[in-house]
């Protein structure tokens, strides 16, 4: 089986998401080829796992990975936010959640959906393809200011109405290698010669919006942490900042007092406890070894369990 993806942080995910009782629960939110559930399967024999993912065909690579972990995985295929709202209260609650916000390797180099700058495929960019439409259409149904607004917004592109003027006036784009080609002659040449490609920002922005990454977001951490089960933990991993702003901004905001919340009258607290206040960072080696985990940050929540009793 051929794996490209390299989980990041992966020690330092277990670290802080390991079982700390037998026959826990754990949600891989954004399962991907499955690095690291394959790890936390082998590490922690009596882990259960419930491995999500909006790709059904990089699904179906971490099935054939982890076949051999038996039915102690089980699968969903979807957005995650969805199966986490549909949960029944019934239903068990995870001990664990793991959300890796990042696009695996497989779909820079495997999925041929257009996410690479580097190679002549089909403008689409979508996870699910089933679901939203293409980059391609995005393009053509944008305005140049609004398209010019969204590589701003989602890529924080310093030449966004430079490059938007050049792409409208290019007409129907439906190749990313002509359109890493338009985006390179739009920008100033001490830009198009950098070490970093000048497409990078582009397809950024277009990737978010495509699959609405930034509007998901949200109301997959509140679903997700309204799911979790009362002292177990919940880790978020982002690779740029304005995702990671939004994690961090929810965590603080959790991790307030809430006055709403039912806690014990002498108790002042949120519902969370931040364990990584500033977000853990890979070391240098994991950066050398593993160039696309420079950017990664991984913030750790662990839901208090809260005691009170009745007219207190």
């Amino acid at each position: 089986m051929d794996i490209v993806h390299t989980p990041v942080l992966l020690e330092e995910t277990i670290q802080l998401l390991a079982p700390r009782q037998s026959g826990e629960l754990m949600i891989d939110a954004t399962l991907g080829e499955g690095g690291h559930s394959y790890t936390f399967l082998s590490r922690f024999p009596d882990l259960r796992i419930i491995g999500i993912d909006a790709d059904k065909d990089i699904q179906n690579i971490a099935r054939k990975r982890l076949a051999e972990f038996g039915n102690r995985i089980e699968w969903y295929t979807g957005w995650s936010q969805d199966f986490f709202s549909s949960l029944q209260p019934e239903s068990r609650r995870p001990d664990t959640i793991l959300i890796d916000l990042g696009i695996s390797l497989y779909h820079y180099r495997k999925a041929e959906r257009g996410f690479s700058f580097l190679q002549d495929e089909p403008l689409d960019m979508r996870i699910d393809t089933a679901d939203g439409v293409t980059a391609a259409d995005l393009i053509a149904d944008l305005s140049e200011q609004k398209l010019a607004d969204l590589l701003y917004a989602n890529g924080e592109e310093r030449y966004s109405r430079r490059i938007a003027r050049r792409i409208k006036a290019q007409g129907k784009i439906t190749s990313s290698k002509v359109l890493a080609e338009i985006v390179a002659q739009a920008v100033p040449p001490a830009y198009r010669y950098s070490p970093v490609h000048p497409a990078t920002k582009t397809f950024l922005a277009l990737r978010i919006a495509v699959n609405r990454e930034l509007e998901r977001l949200p109301p997959l951490l509140e679903a997700a942490l309204d799911a979790l089960k009362p002292g177990g933990r919940m880790g978020v991993i982002a690779f740029h900042s304005l995702e990671d702003r939004i994690v961090k901004n929810f965590f603080r905001e959790k991790g307030k007092n809430t006055p709403n919340t039912p806690i014990h009258k002498k108790e002042k607290r949120g519902i969370v406890s931040l364990l990584s206040r500033k977000g853990v960072v890979p070391g240098t080696e994991e950066v050398r070894n593993n160039p696309p985990s420079r950017s990664a940050r991984l913030r750790v929540v662990e839901k208090y369990v809260h005691e009170f009793k009745e007219g207190q």
